[in-house]
This record gives structure tokens, sequence and C-alpha cells, in this order.
């Protein structure tokens, strides 16, 4: 788990982590993943700015949506010991802009591009802590 949290940690886990599309551009980002910290994206043309809510050292941290495209985010990273191996769990709450109607029409949408964004990301920590 020591290696796992420890990749997240690393000052450049998000470039390493983000996906090629959509492009997303780290604005600024304030050191580490503690309670405070903030990260500022610009997805394509969109803001997106992260506040970091929730931490607990090699279990897990939040991070939620202060400003964006949805009207709600909030994104759980958490870790799990396996007996010498770890798992790692993304759980997302969000909700689309524009009430039920467009969350219903949409949410498929959004739900394809979380799955390849999440796999994608596991498969860059799984490779990269393989190497540690």
């Amino acid at each position: 788990m020591e290696t796992v949290f420890g990749f997240h940690e690393r000052e450049d886990a998000f470039e390493l982590l983000a996906p090629a599309f959509p492009p997303v551009k780290l604005v600024s980002k304030t050191p580490g993943l503690a309670v405070g910290t903030r990260v500022e994206l610009r997805i394509l043309f969109l803001p997106w700015v992260a506040l970091h809510t929730a931490f607990e050292r090699q279990l897990l941290f939040v991070d939620e949506q202060i400003e964006g495209p949805f009207a709600r985010w909030v994104h759980r990273h958490e870790f799990e010991d396996l007996g010498g191996r770890t798992r790692l769990t993304d759980r997302v709450e969000y909700r689309l802009r524009g009430g039920a109607v467009v969350n219903t029409c949409l949410g498929w949408a959004v739900q394809l591009g979380l799955g390849r964004m999440f796999a994608h990301r596991h498969a860059v920590t799984k490779r990269a802590c393989e190497v540690i």
C-alpha cells in the first residue's frame, strides 16, 4: 500500500495519470494530497478546480470539484491492503448540470468516459508500481 499510495503523492502523478483524451492541462497545484490541497485544471476549454477534502495516509484521499463542468463531483481514492497486494478503488459521485433529464440522457456517456479514464489510470498506476 505504501508504494501505491506513494505513487499518488508524487509531484508528477497527475500528469502521468491524465489520459490523452480529453486533453487535460494542469494550470496550478498545491503540493501533496492533504486536506486543503487545490488543483486547477483546464479540460478542453473548461476550467476545473478541485479541493482535497479528506485524507488518511495510505487509506484514502478525496477531491471535490469547487468549480467546473459538473453540478457535483466527489472523487474518493480508496486503498486497501490485500495481503501483499493493494486494491485501489475510485468512487465518483457526480451530477451533471441541467437536472434529471440531462443526467438521464447523458449519464451513459459520462459513465463510458469515466470507465475508460479509470482503466487508463489503473494501468498506469500498476505499471509504475510494479517497476518500483
